[in-house]
Order: structure tokens, then C-alpha cells, then sequence
């Protein structure tokens, strides 16, 4: 039984220094956290991740300030989707990933205690913040 449109997602949650990685669906509208990537010399990373994962869209997180205007890594998320776009050659949309990290911290924090405040594991429940608000709020409309 498939769902009409049924599709993979790759949700990142773009930094300077680290990447978020969370995959999820439309069937279930879930996600869940893979392990983070770095910055630098992460190609063979992003092939492994697109090879099994095979997703039909990319979703990034758009680093945004609370009022909505653009931060200083605005641009840079942007640049990254593009390359993404261009190397990969999928639908690459960028969601406002505004308070993420926040709540990726709290979500940690209450399951499973400070020490699970680890950047790897904030960056990569990040990203499966966005892709899940992305999943209850705009896929309809990409589908459609």
C-alpha cells in the first residue's frame, strides 16, 4: 500500500563547522536524526548519504534572525543548497529553521540529560526539527 506521492527526505541543518543530517517521509510524516557531517572535505559523506538514502527532495534549514530577516550564515545556507541542487541534481527548498537548535536542545536535555548536549547530536535533532515542521507545514503545497 503507497501513499500517493510517497517520498524520502533529507533534511539538513546547515553550520559553519557541522552539519545536521535527519532523513524522514511522507508516508508516516516522520524523521529521524542520522549523524552529523562535517564542513570541510565531506563529499564521500554526502554521496554515501544520497546513494542509500535516495532521497526525492532536500530540505535545508534557513537560518533566519527571530524577526525574520537574514543572519550573517543566511547566505551561506543558501550557497550550500545551491551546491547541493547542482551536484546532486534534486529539488533542494529552504525552510525557516528559526528556535531549532533551541528546541533540539530542550528535546535532549529532557530525554536524556545534559550530557546528551553533545554538538553532533544538537546539530543532527535540529535538522530533524526542520524536516519534520516541513513535513506538518509545507509539503502539502510542493506536492500539490
Amino acid at each position: 500500500m503507497h501513499k500517493k506521492n510517497y517520498m524520502i527526505i533529507i533534511a539538513f541543518d546547515f553550520g559553519t563547522k557541522n552539519i545536521g543530517v535527519a532523513v524522514g517521509q511522507t508516508y508516516t510524516n516522520t524523521a529521524h536524526s542520522l549523524p552529523s557531517i562535517k564542513t570541510k572535505n565531506n563529499q564521500e559523506q554526502f554521496k554515501k548519504i544520497f546513494n542509500e538514502w535516495q532521497p526525492n527532495i532536500v530540505v535545508v534549514g534557513n537560518p533566519l534572525n527571530i524577526n525574520g530577516t537574514k543572519q550573517t550564515i543566511t547566505k551561506k545556507s543558501e550557497m550550500f543548497s545551491q551546491t547541493l541542487k547542482k551536484i546532486f541534481n534534486i529539488p533542494v527548498l529552504l525552510h525557516d529553521e528559526r528556535l531549532s537548535t533551541v528546541e533540539a536542545k530542550s528535546i535532549l536535555f529532557e530525554k536524556y540529560g545534559y550530557k546528551s548536549l553533545t554538538k553532533n547530536r544538537v546539530d543532527s535533532m535540529a535538522a530533524v526539527i526542520i524536516l519534520e515542521s516541513w513535513l506538518s507545514y509545507s509539503h502539502d503545497k510542493v506536492l500539490s
